[in-house]
């Protein structure tokens, strides 16, 4: 019985030799290796770090700043209401100096956030009407008048009577309504010493109102910046949130197809290489057994065709000397 092998040899890679084609192909198994690593470098490099950058370097330092620019203008209020009813000069150095900080926290809320910008040089000319008018009011003001001491005395005492009212009654109010009783003392105790002082002098009625517009401008505004910069905060970790699924889904894909081609290569390689070594091994197992009816064809150049031609030869060798000795036999 005889076994014919019809079907050619055929390379891999036509004009490489073996060595090249395995190189080939752990070649291309490396290769689809390489957007798996570098897609997450990707992400971690540049959408991830731009997003970390604003919200580390620009947002939340803007809203952290916008805070102590709210915090510094309560204390500016504060000493100036401590001014208006002491005339102690160090009332007036500390409204001062929370007034040249805001100026500072406003400057570099400027630098970082470019677009709110026109926001910021809106609050920084309030705050420097809120210092000229704060100015003007010290020049009017001047010494204290004599009886201006027991005056001083009776708001104190009428204020401290409001808030002892307000403290004993505080366990049949809830917290939020507690708060607004205090706010609400504490504003009719600033409007009662602009009142004295407005009494004093009818011309500080408009320097109390400018102070009071200025003042409100700067809490109000700086508080609008606070919320936005930290709405911009959360948004940036929502993309950020967005940005991880996003890579997520995209490793995901691409470790799919990574896998189907590792599968795909997983065929074609042996079918490549080793295949033609079987198909080999299988024509030189008939030609030991004496069955030299075998057809080898081979195509290209490479070590896998060298073999197959000296395969090949040495089959026709045989096949050769075995017609010999059949001849010498008939004979």
């Amino acid at each position: 019985m005889r076994w014919r092998v019809r079907k050619p040899f055929r390379v891999f890679a036509r004009g490489t030799s073996l060595r090249r084609r395995v190189a080939s192909s752990l070649g291309i198994v490396r290769l689809i290796l390489v957007p798996v690593i570098l897609l997450p470098i990707y992400y971690l490099t540049f959408p991830m770090r731009a997003i970390v950058d604003r919200i580390v370097n620009v947002d939340a330092p803007v809203a952290t700043e916008a805070g102590q620019v709210s915090t510094e203008m309560q204390e500016a209020l504060m000493a100036q209401s401590n001014y208006f009813l002491l005339r102690d000069p160090k009332y007036l150095q500390q409204n001062r100096d929370a007034m040249a900080k805001i100026d500072q926290l406003l400057i570099v809320c400027a630098n970082q956030q470019l677009e709110e910008r026109a926001t910021i040089q809106i609050i920084r000319d309030q705050a420097k009407l809120y210092r000229q008018s704060l100015d003007e009011a010290v020049a009017r003001m001047g010494q204290p008048e004599p009886g201006s001491v027991e005056q001083v005395q009776e708001v104190v005492r009428a204020y401290e009577k409001d808030l002892n009212d307000i403290v004993k009654h505080a366990k049949n109010h809830p917290p939020a309504q507690l708060m607004e009783d205090l706010g609400d003392r504490l504003n009719s105790f600033d409007l009662e010493i602009t009142q004295r002082l407005v009494a004093q002098d009818p011309a500080f009625r408009q320097i109390a109102f400018d102070l009071e517009s200025a003042s409100k401008q700067v809490l109000q505004l700086s508080a609008a910046l606070h919320d936005r910069s930290w709405e911009r905060v959360q948004r940036e970790h929502q993309e950020a949130r967005q940005l991880v699924r996003r890579a997520e889904i995209v490793l995901l894909i691409v470790s799919g197809l990574t896998l189907l081609v590792s599968v795909w290569i997983s065929f074609i390689l042996p079918r490549a290489v080793v295949k033609p070594l079987v198909d080999l091994r299988e024509a030189i197992d008939h030609a030991l057994e004496g069955d030299y009816d075998v057809e080898i064809n081979v195509e290209g150049r490479g070590e896998i065709v060298e073999l197959a031609s000296g395969v090949r030869h040495l089959i026709e060798h045989l096949r050769e000397k075995e017609a010999r000795q059949d001849l010498g036999v008939r004979r």
